[in-house]
């Protein structure tokens, strides 16, 4: 499933120990594999470099024993786009690697497949996309109102207007329970994809209004004029946040294999 571009893509999975809502989670056992060792395989599926960036020595040495690429980076980091901006540097300061594309994958989504990545790498061969990233769309009935699944709207070229923790737009005259019927939305799949170049300089800028505001660093980006084109994906997202979400996990785990090519 190795894509043939011409470009240089680089998969940086940020794994972080500290958390507030379950510490530890990159070591996670989920059948048999660490949690931060399903998304390395899985990203590898798809990526010829892929590298974890963490914080901590018991995440380094976990991927050094299962044979993965780690590097090592700043426990100040604000967010995952943070440490990738520091880790590409890295590599290419110690190793004499460069890249022309980084692709942030999330390290708490053990289910990713390498079909979302692609779709993703496929946004560059438009040599005007800066940032990329996924959607999809929200079935009839679907819950949209789950400040928890940010939402995101287009322009008539796929490129992202605004996210937003809230369902939007507003469908004035009609019951909300209706506006999926009404109104195609969709749901942002936190999976990225930067230019390297692109990469340094939206790790420079301060914090915005809107950022703060949704607590969604994408739109610092949208705030200072960067475009984010977006690629629509049939497949869901499935992020590990929380010990109950990973006992869900586990239940799937006999699937999971199957699904997983592993």
């Amino acid at each position: 499933m190795k894509s043939d571009s011409s470009h240089r893509f680089a998969g940086i999975i940020p794994a972080r120990y500290a958390s507030t809502r379950f510490p530890g989670k990159p070591l996670a056992d989920i059948g048999g594999k660490t949690m931060i060792r399903r998304v390395y395989e899985q990203a590898s599926l798809s990526l010829e470099t892929v590298y974890v960036a963490t914080d901590d020595d018991r995440i380094f040495k976990a991927v050094r024993d299962f044979g993965g690429n780690v590097i090592m980076t700043s426990e100040a980091h604000r967010s995952g786009t943070d440490r990738c901006a520091e880790a590409i540097s890295l590599i290419f300061g110690k190793e004499g690697m460069e890249f022309d594309i980084v692709i942030n994958v999330q390290g708490d989504e053990p289910f990713i497949l390498p079909e979302q990545i692609d779709l993703i790498k496929s946004c560059f061969d438009d040599s005007s996309v800066e940032i990329a990233t996924l959607v999809r769309r929200a079935g009839p009935g679907e819950d949209i109102f789950n400040p928890d699944q940010p939402k995101v709207v287009l322009d008539s070229s796929g490129n992202a207007i605004y996210f937003s923790r809230a369902a939007i737009p507003f469908i004035r005259d009609s019951q909300m329970a209706e506006w999926t019927l009404r109104h195609t939305y969709y749901k942002h799949i936190g999976l990225y994809a930067y230019k390297t170049a692109t990469l340094l300089e939206i790790t420079k800028l301060p914090p915005g209004e809107l950022e703060i505001a949704e607590s969604l660093e994408q739109n610092r980006w949208l705030e200072n004029g960067y475009r984010i084109r977006t690629a629509v994906t049939t497949l869901e997202s499935i992020c590990i946040d929380t010990p109950s979400d990973l006992e869900k996990a586990k239940t799937h785990i006999t699937d999971f294999d199957k699904f997983c090519y592993l």
